[in-house]
């Protein structure tokens, strides 16, 4: 791309809000799909998302906001992708149809900032697009963590990877991001990273569900340093090339969302160690806790892989089959090392 390329935002959510924020400081223009015209019509009047991190004020006259997803993907170069993974199918087959083989991303570089697995098919989101649109590998990267939105928009200094296969893309759309207070790298491990990215959220429900039930920081400590072993162990086997576990894209998102006051998985782990039900929690949470759906995906994706995740699994059994966290907890405590 030699003229500065054309980027488009795809979702409304606390990261996509993030994500425009950032790119409004680089950026002259910005195509925006928001799913609410009324949302559209508060972003446009006051300057800032109604619903979620209303404390970013954007520059509006950057903004090319529409309902119309359409219009956005073919006016782009770039799309970012960060559409919640458990409505991203649904919004695609909205505007597409469910069967349909039209390929609006053809010739696009497409980046997902996706933090969960489509349950539907338990596919990362890179494979979901490669397969749900036909589009290259090479053309899919990923905009990765440690980076909670709350603080993006408190402007405090925070560090994202952006991963492709092939750096030279990830390096060309890096410097859009980068802000006084955004450092950005790059990497071309996008399954490695994205299968943290969801593994990150299923250990911080794990981290949250022993704070609920009483255990303290030094029981926590030995649960995240036993999961960040377990995540290498998995990742290693789905997709085994030389990376650095302990890297901020791996173990430093693992630690923020397992220790911190922003993480809403970490959020729902301690309301049900709490005493909550599952669908109590998630209710009252009122925002999408990404390792409910990340839970069920890494165990069905592990039936093809066998791979020994006592930590993962005992999620996923308190998420989905509903057993005893006290229970659960205790027989986890006897196998951390």
């Amino acid at each position: 791309m030699s003229k500065k390329p054309v980027i488009g935002v795809l979702g409304s959510g606390s990261w996509a809000t993030a994500l425009v924020k950032m790119l409004c400081e680089n950026m002259e223009e910005l195509n925006w799909w928001v799913r609410s015209q009324d949302t559209i019509d508060h972003i446009a009047l006051h300057g800032n998302n109604p619903k979620y991190i209303q404390s970013i004020q954007f520059q509006v006259e950057k903004l090319k906001l529409t309902t119309n997803m359409k219009v956005v993907i073919e006016s782009s170069d770039i799309i970012i992708v960060a559409i919640p993974s458990m409505f991203l199918d649904d919004a695609f087959n909205d505007v597409f149809g469910e069967n349909s083989s039209f390929t609006p991303f053809s010739n696009k570089l497409v980046f997902s900032a996706i933090k969960g697995m489509i349950s539907k098919y338990n596919y990362i989101p890179a494979r979901y697009l490669h397969k749900r649109f036909d589009i290259p590998y090479e053309k899919i990267g990923i905009i990765c963590g440690p980076c909670h939105a709350e603080e993006v928009a408190r402007e405090r200094l925070s560090y994202l990877t952006v991963a492709c296969p092939d750096t030279t893309q990830a390096e060309i759309f890096a410097p859009f991001l980068r802000t006084k207070y955004i450092k950005v790298s790059t990497s071309d491990d996008v399954f490695g990273a994205e299968l943290a990215a969801v593994l990150k959220n299923v250990y911080a429900v794990g981290s949250g569900l022993a704070h609920g039930l009483g255990y303290g920081d030094n029981f926590i400590s030995v649960l995240i340093c036993n999961a960040a072993i377990e995540m290498k162990r998995f990742i290693d086997v789905v997709h085994d090339i030389d990376r650095n576990i302990k890297s901020s894209p791996y173990l430093g998102d693992l630690l923020v969302t397992a220790y911190s006051v922003n993480s809403r998985n970490r959020a729902l782990g301690t309301m049900v160690g709490s005493g909550y039900t599952v669908m109590a929690a998630v209710i009252e949470l009122k925002m999408v806790a990404e390792g409910m759906t990340g839970a069920k995906g890494i165990f069905e994706m592990n039936k093809d892989f066998k791979v020994e995740m006592p930590i993962a699994d005992a999620v996923y059994r308190i998420l989905h089959e509903r057993m005893s966290p006290v229970l659960e907890m205790r027989l986890l405590s006897d196998q951390l090392k």
